[in-house]
This record gives structure tokens, C-alpha cells and sequence, in this order.
């Protein structure tokens, strides 16, 4: 068996139009300097809460429960206005299709979004059944702490070995890391190809296809 694991924002879902804007609205309803685009996009995959923090630099403290939940309310209206869609990346459906196709696979999604986010994106995308597992903001640490991908593999009985994930962002690889799970850095979300190899990727791809010629050795032969 094999467990593929998934981050979502700058992965399968390109996200960043939505963020940056309900960022914005969140900074500027508590009265504070919005952060450039590049450096909201830092943060992205990170838990709403941990990403404000390391925005503002603040602590547990009133302010970012409030600029945490008015960036929730902000997202929420926001999905109503389709000029700010989350469209899926190029190859992503046909790459799950494929990949929840094969035998002894399962996929997971480990992200900073909540679980509400998650399940009203499969449902708009028909994909509700395609993951074994679904570890979110609301049932663990924020990344790049290793909780999401240990639960993961704790709820399908995967070893370290038999895992791996994928992901956009530092945050994704520096926590396969403290997982002990081998991990694949992704070039089209919003971290640099040279940030997830320092990271520690052991491998940094361009496109599903790629992907898929990784995770499917087979694949690779017969092509």
C-alpha cells in the first residue's frame, strides 16, 4: 500500500486570489497595514491563526483571534464572487483519477484549511470519495508540525515508508520531514523550486505528469 497526501492551496487548488483578498479585508477591518501580495503568500499553508502570528508577529492574543476571524467571515463572502474562483491546477483531477485508480493506493489531503473548506471543494469538484483521509486546520497543529501526516497514517495504517507527500511550500516538506515520510516539492504554487529543495525534498517537480511518472513507476516504463 502506498499513501499519497496531498497539501491543497498552491497544490491541487490555486487559491491565492481568494487568500490575498480575504487577507487584506481582515488586516484592514482591524485598522492595520495589509501586507504586500508576496509576503501573504509566504504564509499560505499555514493554519489561519499560526499565519497571522507570524504576520504581525503577535502572540495568543485578542488581535489575531479577531484579524483570524475576520479573515474566515471575509473568505466566506468572498466564495460568492466568481471573478475569485479556486480553480484546480492543469492535470490535477486526471492526476487523483489516476492515482485513486491504482492498486494499493489511497490519497490524502493534509492542509492549513478548515475541514468546511475542504468538503464544499470536493463536493464542487465531484470529488468526495477520491480521499482515504483528510487531516485539516481543525484536527491538528498547524504545519510544519508532523500531526496531520501522523494522524494520516495512524487512520489508514501507513508506515513512513510506505507514505509521501506532496506540497507548494516549505512548510509541507519541512513537516514530511518530521514525519520521517519521503516528500515532493511542487513548482507551480507559491514557494521558489530552490526553497523546497534546501527544504529537504527529495524530489521538486513541474508538472502532474511528472508527478505521476514518479508515484507510478510503471506508468514511466510503458510510456
Amino acid at each position: 500500500m502506498k499513501l499519497v497526501i496531498f497539501d491543497c492551496d498552491g497544490t491541487l487548488v490555486d487559491s491565492q486570489h481568494m487568500i490575498c483578498e480575504a487577507m487584506r479585508a481582515a488586516f484592514s477591518a482591524s485598522g492595520l497595514a495589509v501586507p504586500n501580495r508576496s509576503h501573504l503568500l509566504r504564509h499560505v499553508g499555514l493554519s489561519v491563526t499560526a499565519a497571522m502570528q507570524a504576520m504581525t508577529g503577535l502572540g495568543d492574543c485578542d488581535a489575531v483571534v479577531k484579524l483570524s476571524d475576520d479573515y474566515r467571515a471575509a473568505f466566506t463572502e468572498l466564495r460568492k464572487e466568481a471573478r475569485l474562483a479556486e480553480p484546480m491546477y492543469p492535470g490535477a483531477r486526471e492526476a487523483i483519477g489516476e492515482l485513486s485508480g491504482g492498486d494499493g493506493i489511497l490519497l490524502g489531503i493534509a492542509t492549513g484549511k478548515s475541514r468546511r473548506g475542504v468538503d464544499r471543494l470536493l463536493e464542487r469538484e465531484g470529488l468526495e470519495g477520491a480521499f482515504a483521509t483528510i487531516m485539516t486546520a481543525d484536527d491538528a497543529p498547524s504545519k510544519p508540525h508532523p500531526a496531520m501526516i501522523e494522524q494520516a497514517m495512524d487512520a489508514v495504517g501507513a508506515k513512513p515508508r510506505e507514505t509521501v507527500m506532496i506540497g507548494d511550500t516549505i512548510f509541507d516538506i519541512l513537516m514530511a520531514r518530521a514525519a520521517a515520510v519521503p516528500a515532493i516539492g511542487v513548482t507551480w504554487g507559491y514557494h521558489e523550486p530552490a526553497e523546497l529543495a534546501e527544504a529537504g525534498a527529495d524530489a521538486v517537480v513541474e508538472d502532474f505528469d511528472a508527478l505521476l511518472r514518479l508515484l507510478l513507476p510503471d506508468r514511466a516504463a510503458a510510456a
